[in-house]
């Protein structure tokens, strides 16, 4: 096991995706599921819960927010060390 550590702009990141996760009706219905299954991994293990956060295929889940989502594409998509600035 290895831990992850999050820092600079993927803290608020992180704390976005906590607040805007109970408008996602798929996430909750998961995360109930989960809660009254009394388990942390899902579906073999397509969902788990990981402290705070919800992966998807071992990935944060982000919620079907769009002003977080191209917040997040800008962040790590549109930087010179991906290869380009936004082109």
């Amino acid at each position: 096991m290895y831990e992850v550590v999050i820092e600079g702009p993927e803290v608020d990141l992180l704390e976005k995706i906590k607040k805007v996760r109970s408008k996602d009706e798929d996430i909750v219905r998961v995360v109930e599921e989960m809660k009254k299954k009394g388990v942390k991994e899902l579906r073999g293990n397509e969902w788990k819960i990981e402290g705070d956060l919800v992966l998807k295929e071992e990935k944060v889940y982000v919620p079907k927010d769009e002003k977080l989502r191209v917040e997040i594409t800008r962040l790590h998509h549109d930087v010179l060390a991906a290869g380009h600035g936004g082109r």
